[in-house]
């Protein structure tokens, strides 16, 4: 969330000294990430311990801090667990919004900073080990699996429908459905490829593994001192091994498939057969699913720095050598 939700200073400062018996001295609003629902601060306090708050507002599974803590307990160095609060529980409440602690470590993300060859290589090594990772039952049994769920593609039909009937005032949304008509020919190839490729793999029953599954360098925290973490557990499922290895090779930070980022990350992660349906689907999907998210915001909001935001990095998904570029290199029958 880019702009401060409207929640005051000393309503956060009074949950969190309430939720985690923590003397809190300053807040500060951290304009981060690209989720509407999500609002982060630094948390100071009075023995000078910084702190790092997540707000969620909406809806909050417990397994979005149940994984991570898992995972850390387990000698993964590139977690950041969650802090318990007072009642033992990974999570507190601030009004709507559902708080999450950790400590606060600075940092850029990988958009910000340039990974070394060693630390792309630490990277594969650490999501080999969460793939690898044996789940105890009681904590599988909270986890989803993939489902191939269409809701995304079904929604940017629906806005590509409403785009060629609509009229629109507000000028980020006048700006988004003309970039969109001109980029019809191709969404309609990736909605209809999906929807192929999602067919298709419901049919097989390959191996699932626990992921991630929204590891882009947004996600990677690195630290002055090169050590690197891959934070933002929101939405860990059980799913094939390409719905993480989608992101590597992926053009999302320019780097297209069989680049040097790439192989970097397989020297860590070690040999693998990777399932190129797979792979090409989850490309596919998770611009769809960009697309998806970005109309809701723009075509049914108000304005904001988050929607300017969203246009800019939605158009940057289609420029050459990035993320469109990337799934279509991915999928052979692609002509487009």
């Amino acid at each position: 969330m880019l702009e401060k939700p409207d929640l005051s200073d000393q309503l956060i400062i009074t949950a969190v000294q309430a939720e985690y018996e923590l003397d809190v001295c300053h807040v500060t609003f951290l304009p981060l990430g690209y989720d509407i629902n999500t609002a982060v601060y630094r948390i100071d306090t009075t023995d000078g311990t910084a702190y790092f708050l997540k707000l969620r507002k909406g809806s909050f599974d417990p397994i979005m801090v149940l994984v991570p803590q898992f995972l850390s307990g387990l000698g993964l160095q590139a977690i950041i667990p969650p802090l318990k609060c007072h009642t033992g529980q990974l999570f507190g409440s601030c009004r709507v919004y559902t708080t999450i602690l950790y400590p606060f470590i600075p940092g850029k993300d990988g958009y910000q900073v340039k990974l070394t060859e060693a630390q792309w290589i630490e990277l594969g090594r650490s999501l080999k080990m969460v793939h690898t990772a044996n789940i105890p039952p009681h904590l599988s049994a909270l986890i989803s699996h993939e489902a191939y769920d269409p809701q995304w593609r079904q929604s940017v039909k629906h806005f590509q429908a409403q785009i060629e009937k609509d009229n629109y005032d507000d000028p980020v949304a006048v700006k988004l459905s003309k970039f969109l008509e001109t980029r019809q020919k191709q969404i309609s190839h990736m909605l209809k490829r999906a929807d192929q490729l999602a067919e298709q793999l419901k049919q097989q029953a390959g191996e699932v593994v626990l992921c991630h599954t929204d590891a882009h360098p947004g996600n990677y925290l690195i630290t002055d001192g090169g050590e690197l973490y891959l934070v933002d557990w929101d939405n860990p499922i059980f799913a094939c091994k390409e719905r993480d290895l989608m992101f590597f090779g992926s053009g999302m930070i320019g780097s297209l498939p069989g680049g040097q980022e790439e192989n970097w990350f397989y020297q860590g992660y070690g040999a693998v057969e990777i399932d190129q349906k797979a792979l090409t689907y989850y490309r596919y999907e998770r611009i769809i699913q960009d697309i998806a998210e970005f109309c809701k915001q723009i075509f049914l909001t108000a304005g904001g720095e988050d929607r300017i935001q969203s246009y800019k990095y939605l158009l940057s998904s289609f420029d050459p050598g990035y993320e469109v570029d990337a799934a279509f290199q991915t999928d052979p029958s692609s002509m487009i």
